[in-house]
C-alpha cells in the first residue's frame, strides 16, 4: 500500500490474549474493487493491505456508498476482488473447503431474510452445521453451544419462539447468536448494531471486545465513528473519492478530525475520550 495515498499500514501492539487453538488471522493483500462510473471505473478501494490480527477488533468506516459492505464480502470470501487476495490463516480463503472455511470464519450481513419459520433455537442451531455431518443430529455439545450463544445475546427465554414473531432487533440478536454458535475464530459483521436499541447495541459492542480478548479476530463495519474509535484497535477508513483511497492504522490515529472532516464534510471535535460532530456553518439539513 502506498503510504502517501492510503495512509500507513497498521502497527499495533499485540495484546495479551487467551487465543484458542484454532484462532487464525485474516489478511488482505493489495485488494482492489471498482464499480462502473460515468467517466470510467470508480474505485472503492485499491492497493489495500493489512492484517487483522488475532485478539483485535478492526472497524471499517466510511460514508454511505464508500464500499464497506463490499469490502467485508471480499474479506469473507463471498466475492472475488478485482485485484489482490485474502488469506485466512496460512492459506488463501478461496482455496479452503466451504465447510472448513465456515468453521474458521462467520459472516453476518447487514440485512437478513429468513424464509422458513424456524424457532429461535432451531435457527441458532444452524450455526453448528459446519461441525456435524450432513445428516447428523445435534449432540450435547451442539446444544450447549446454542444455549451459551443465546445467553450471550440475552435471548434464552425466547428459544422456543417462532422467528416470524420477533421484532427486527430481536431477529438481529438471534442471527448474532447463530454466528457465535459456530465457534468461528474470525467474525466479520456488517453494521451489526443497526437494528438494535442503544442498550443492546452497547452490549453487543462490549461482547465484541470480550470475544477479541478471548482470541477472536473481529472485523465490523460501523457508522458511529466515535464508538469505532473507542472500540477498535485498527480502523480502515474508506475515503469514497473514486480513486480507492483508504487509510489503515490504529483507530486513535486514523479516526481524527484531519482525516474525517474532508471525507464526511462535517466539523469534527476531538475531546480526547470521544469525538463530537456538527454541521459546518454553510451546511443545512
Amino acid at each position: 500500500m502506498n503510504p502517501g495515498a492510503h495512509g500507513q499500514r497498521a502497527s499495533v501492539t499485540r495484546k495479551t490474549i487467551r487465543a484458542t487453538s484454532c484462532a487464525v488471522e485474516l489478511a488482505a493483500a493489495s485488494l482492489g474493487r471498482a464499480v462502473p462510473g460515468e467517466r470510467g471505473p470508480r474505485w472503492l478501494y485499491r492497493d489495500l493491505s493489512w492484517t487483522c490480527e488475532r485478539g483485535t477488533v478492526t472497524a471499517v468506516v466510511g460514508p454511505n456508498g464508500a464500499g464497506k459492505s463490499t469490502l467485508l464480502r471480499d474479506l469473507a470470501g463471498l466475492s472475488d476482488p478485482a485485484e489482490g487476495r485474502v488469506r485466512l490463516g496460512d492459506r488463501e480463503i478461496g482455496a479452503r473447503d466451504p465447510s472448513e472455511r465456515a468453521r474458521l470464519l462467520a459472516y453476518l450481513p447487514q440485512r437478513t431474510e429468513v424464509e422458513h419459520d424456524w424457532s429461535v433455537g432451531e435457527l441458532v442451531m444452524l450455526g453448528r452445521a459446519p461441525h456435524r455431518g450432513r445428516f447428523s443430529a445435534p449432540d450435547a455439545r451442539d446444544r450447549e453451544r446454542v444455549d451459551a450463544a443465546l445467553a450471550r445475546v440475552g435471548l434464552r427465554a425466547l428459544e422456543g419462539r417462532g422467528i416470524r414473531s420477533l421484532s427486527g432487533g430481536e431477529l438481529q440478536r438471534v442471527m448474532l447468536a447463530r454466528m457465535l454458535a459456530t465457534e468461528a475464530s474470525v467474525l466479520v459483521l456488517d453494521e451489526p448494531t443497526t437494528a438494535l436499541d442503544i442498550g443492546h447495541a452497547l452490549g453487543f459492542l462490549a461482547l465484541c471486545r470480550s470475544l477479541a480478548a478471548d482470541g477472536a479476530t473481529v472485523v465490523l463495519a460501523m457508522h458511529d465513528l466515535d464508538r469505532a474509535r473507542r472500540l477498535a484497535d485498527v480502523a480502515v477508513l474508506l475515503a469514497a473519492d473514486d480513486r480507492g483511497t483508504a487509510f489503515v492504522g490504529p483507530a486513535s490515529e486514523v479516526l481524527v478530525p484531519a482525516r474525517l472532516e474532508p471525507i464526511f464534510a462535517v466539523a469534527v471535535h476531538d475531546h480526547g475520550e470521544h469525538l463530537t460532530f456538527a454541521l459546518k456553518p454553510s451546511q443545512s439539513v
